[in-house]
């Protein structure tokens, strides 16, 4: 089955790496001063909040996505 993509205007992210020994999340915080557009496939899409797009990693990283579109219009087309 070929996967669906879509295209996102993203920008800085948090890298989820796991857990560490005491069960605490080891994340790792990257600025960017800029968003950009990207194309990622549907499923690799894990979550949407109003702020973070969640998505998988081919590692079995997070990674936690500014978006700049509107979270209703994301939603629509992800529906």
């Amino acid at each position: 089955m070929k996967d669906k993509f879509i295209e996102l205007t993203l920008g800085s992210y948090i890298i989820s790496h796991g857990y560490n020994a005491k069960n605490k999340e080891m994340m790792e915080p990257i600025a960017s001063d800029h968003f950009s557009k990207k194309i990622i496939p549907v499923s690799r899409i894990k979550s949407i909040s109003e702020k973070y797009i969640l998505t998988d990693y081919v590692d079995g990283r997070w990674i936690y996505w500014e978006y700049e579109e509107d979270y209703e219009a994301i939603k629509k087309l992800l529906l």
